[in-house]
């Protein structure tokens, strides 16, 4: 007869842990996240103040095709032998008339630089998306990972005491009652450790919000997979609205104009002056006074700073044409391998369920048996570890397919607002 150990059976029938976690102040849905991070994610506020400011700089350069006015006035006073006083004001202004389009060109330019800002926002909206939803997910499955731990808790804790009650009977041996302590000693550290990654994923959360101050929260959300792409879509056409393809072009179009400018600046430039303006020795000064002008301007040698802008533009195109291809078939293998991570995500779910259930059939008939002796120890804890794995399996598949998602998200461009 095996040596018997004396275990309050009570104690083990009280052996429940409960959920630990500090009262969330709320329960936040998806939708929720995306209005916090849509107002307060730095990444988002930076690249939006890229655009505003590539559209000031369009107005900057804009302006100087208007007209340019400014009104002065002047005040003086000059002892030499007598003392002498001056006073002046008037308005005067300048035109440009001509100078080959290189302004036009600049202006064009300044266009696609706004078209490459907001294309830029659009690729940081979209990577800001990916990271707040793996952040979601996370805390998503680390919330369910806290019920699926519970139930091995339980499980771990049922084994106990049926080994327990089967030893004291004689009827099993020490190394299975030691077994049986150690998988619920495993489960309670499962169990502490999801509570855990509770605080760690609120906080990753937290901070795709842009939120200034940390208060507990959970998320409301489930498994499901609603942008599936079942049907292999055409990548060639999904690539022409990647933000990342887009900006390139954006980037090579502002870099034509740059060169066109460039040019142009071997072209005389002509412009118009015009002033008026009254001046006298008392104030108010009474003297009219008014000019009218034309200048031209031939830039005949610069130490070849033109020629050097120039080539320098040149440069600059080649290497934007080059930065478009390589942006086109980066997305492209992209979103490829995005689609395929995705319907293999998708599929291993299916599978994991399958194989859930069956688990969960055999550990309800292997329980059946080795309570009658039907089987042994050795083979009934292993269908109990099937069971196990399998519950933590099938959730870890079912977040891999909520990430697979976002990730193909991601690579078709879809911005933060993006229904799914």
């Amino acid at each position: 007869m095996p040596k018997r150990f004396s275990i309050p059976i009570l104690l083990i029938l009280f052996l429940t842990v409960f959920i630990n976690t500090a009262p969330a102040e709320d329960t936040l849905t998806w939708q929720e996240c995306v209005a916090q991070a849509a107002k307060n994610n730095p990444d988002i506020i930076y690249a939006l103040e890229g655009v505003r400011a590539k559209e000031e700089a369009k107005a900057q350069t804009t302006s100087t095709l208007y007209p340019q006015i400014s009104a002065d006035a002047a005040a003086s006073k000059t002892k030499t032998t007598t003392t002498k006083n001056s006073y002046s004001y008037g308005i005067s202004g300048t035109q440009l008339i001509f100078d080959g389009s290189k302004t036009s060109s600049d202006v064009k330019a300044a266009v696609e630089n706004i078209n490459a800002a907001r294309q830029s926002y659009r690729f940081t909206s979209s990577d800001v998306r990916l990271n707040l939803r793996t952040a979601f997910v996370n805390l998503l499955k680390a919330q369910e990972l806290i019920k699926v731990a519970q139930e091995i808790v339980k499980i771990r804790r049922d084994n106990l005491l049926l080994i327990t009650m089967r030893y004291e009977s004689g009827l099993e041996h020490k190394g299975a009652l030691l077994t049986a302590k150690a998988n619920l000693a495993d489960a309670q550290f499962g169990l502490s450790q999801a509570k855990r990654d509770i605080g760690l994923y609120q906080r990753q959360l937290d901070k795709e919000m842009g939120l200034k101050e940390f208060k507990p929260f959970l998320v409301k959300g489930d498994f499901s997979v609603r942008d599936s792409a079942k049907d292999k879509p055409d990548f060639k056409e999904l690539v022409n609205n990647n933000p990342s393809v887009l900006e390139a072009v954006a980037n090579k179009n502002s870099a034509a104009f740059t060169v066109t400018s460039a040019y142009r600046n071997f072209i005389p430039k002509l412009s118009g002056s015009a002033g008026a303006d009254k001046s006298g020795a008392h104030w108010p000064p009474n003297t009219d006074g008014w000019n009218f002008g034309l200048s031209l301007d031939v830039p005949i040698f610069e130490g070849g700073l033109k020629n050097a802008q120039l080539k320098e533009a040149e440069a600059l195109y080649k290497q934007a044409q080059a930065s478009e291809d390589s942006a086109r078939s980066t997305a492209i293998v992209g979103l490829e391998q995005a689609w395929v991570s995705l319907q293999d995500a998708i599929e291993t779910t299916d599978v994991e369920n399958q194989s859930l259930e069956a688990a969960v059939e055999r550990s309800v008939i292997a329980e059946a048996q080795y309570s009658t002796g039907f089987i042994n120890f050795d083979n009934w804890i292993i269908i109990q570890n099937d069971l196990v794995g399998a519950k933590r399996t099938y959730l870890n598949a079912q977040a891999s397919a909520l990430l697979a998602e976002a990730s193909w998200i991601k690579a078709k461009g879809e911005t933060l607002e993006y229904a799914q």
